[in-house]
């Protein structure tokens, strides 16, 4: 009869404490502590394989010079979005997790690519949805997977059952909160069972090289939910975002022990699924007039991929005393600080205004390079003197005015050359990176702010 003990958990972190605490020392959250009854696990039902039914494999250590330098053989898919931001392909028995809020698309997504791997066998195990709820929406999709195998289960004993039969290709797990394993008696969805369920599977993809992916939920704060040590657990991370009101959304890698962490596929939601785009830059700049006022164009880089994104802004007189500082898609800390190098450095009264600043397309941007875009769409806006639709803008803007060099400035350049444009204003510390005998644009280096915005408006 294996041991019953009652443990506690921090629902925030993980942190496992022998008695309640009000404050988790890991974190610090409060009130976090939850109980949970933990059954200690028994010798030879620890292991995936011995649970049903199979050997244990014993790994025997090796010297370091005695390990081959071989690459992995990557399972390619036909979402080439999904291979990109994958740095290539999904690794043979690595544990992938994908977040996202509900009814992003998290799970069409993932029926898309099991029904796609043609030749290959996937088992996609849902814990939220029937059988027929899954047909329901891979016939609205139009797909009818011959080689992707359907199972409703929470019960870990009974999905690795169902694995050593079918010996699949790749295994998808929806959701990894639903999970529940024999070994524990803490109810499903709690610490300790996320945490169990997720070392069952690891331990499963790595003695047996299947890839694994798991969907996991998120909380409201927009964190993986279940403890953090899960992400620590998994080879890669990956977010799935954008508004469920807008068609477009993001798969963005957070982490990755086989490739870059900056990739970003974008795709458009449609009734019959999720479409690749392929070229992003055209569709979040297909909707600009070319007479409104403070929006301009800037460009940036998302990984390898350079983009091209809409800046919008809108200044308008406060009509309270304190002005509002409103922002979708940027970081509204840096927003403020390039508010305040227009007031000090360029004589721009921005304190008597409300600012309003948006990125097109529901793009959320990180890269400083947006900054000068940003600023000539706030003067356009305050000045209501619209901006040329065939000007990019690429550069930082530093506290004393001055246009900060970027990387890869090369690549922004083409970009905008390739999609028509007639001028793009970069910072003249470039000069070295930058080939200036462009046949088709204009490139302007300029050192300060107020250059630009001279250059631009006069």
């Amino acid at each position: 009869m294996a041991k019953l003990r009652s443990l506690f958990f921090c629902q925030q972190c993980g942190y496992e404490s022998p008695k309640w605490l009000g404050k988790c020392p890991a974190c610090g959250s409060w009130n976090s502590f939850v109980e949970e009854v933990v059954q200690k696990q028994e010798v030879g039902k620890t292991d995936w394989r011995t649970s049903s039914g199979g050997t244990q494999r014993v790994a025997q250590p090796k010297r370091l010079n005695e390990i081959g330098e071989g690459t992995e053989a990557r399972l390619m898919t036909q979402d080439n979005e999904l291979n990109r931001v994958l740095g290539g392909g999904i690794v043979p028995g690595s544990l992938i997790l994908i977040g996202g809020e509900p009814g992003i698309g998290k799970s069409t997504l993932m029926l898309q690519l099991g029904t796609s791997l043609s030749g290959r066998k996937t088992l996609y195990v849902s814990g939220e949805e029937s059988e027929q709820q899954i047909k329901m929406r891979a016939s609205r999709m139009g797909i009818n997977g011959t080689d992707c195998f359907i199972l409703t289960e929470t019960r870990t004993r009974n999905i690795f059952q169902a694995i050593e039969s079918i010996q699949p290709d790749l295994v998808v797990i929806d959701s990894i909160q639903t999970l529940y394993s024999d070994l524990l008696d803490s109810a499903a969805g709690s610490i300790a069972q996320v945490r169990q369920c997720a070392g069952e599977l690891l331990k499963f993809a790595k003695e047996s090289d299947t890839p694994v992916i798991l969907i996991g939920h998120i909380t409201k704060d927009g964190l993986l939910a279940g403890p953090k040590v899960l992400e620590h657990m998994v080879d890669t991370v990956l977010q799935f975002e954008g508004d469920r009101h807008l068609v477009y959304r993001i798969l963005r890698t957070v982490k990755n022990r086989f490739g870059p962490t900056s990739e970003m596929g974008i795709y458009e939601m449609q009734g019959n699924g999720l479409r690749q785009v392929s070229n992003p830059s055209e569709i979040l700049l297909s909707q600009k007039d070319p007479n409104l006022s403070g929006i301009t164009i800037g460009a940036t880089i998302e990984g390898n991929r350079p983009l091209l994104i809409e800046v919008q802004s809108l200044v308008s007189p406060a009509a309270y005393g304190t002005p509002q500082r409103t922002t979708t898609g940027f970081d509204p800390k840096r927003l403020n600080m390039l508010l305040a190098v227009l007031e000090k450095r360029c004589g721009f009264p921005m304190g008597r205004y409300d600012v309003f600043v948006n990125m097109a397309g529901g793009i959320k941007v990180e890269d400083p390079a947006i900054d000068l875009a940003l600023c000539v769409s706030l003067i356009s806006s305050l000045h209501e003197i619209p901006v040329s639709d065939k000007v990019a803008f690429a550069a930082e803007v530093g506290l004393g005015g001055e246009l900060r060099a970027v990387h890869r400035a090369d690549q922004r350049i083409s970009e905008a050359e390739k999609l028509g444009f007639r001028e793009i204003y970069i910072s003249k510390y470039n000069k070295k990176s930058v080939d200036f005998e462009k046949p088709n644009i204009k490139v302007n280096a300029m050192g300060k702010l107020q250059e630009v915005i001279q250059d631009m408006m006069g």
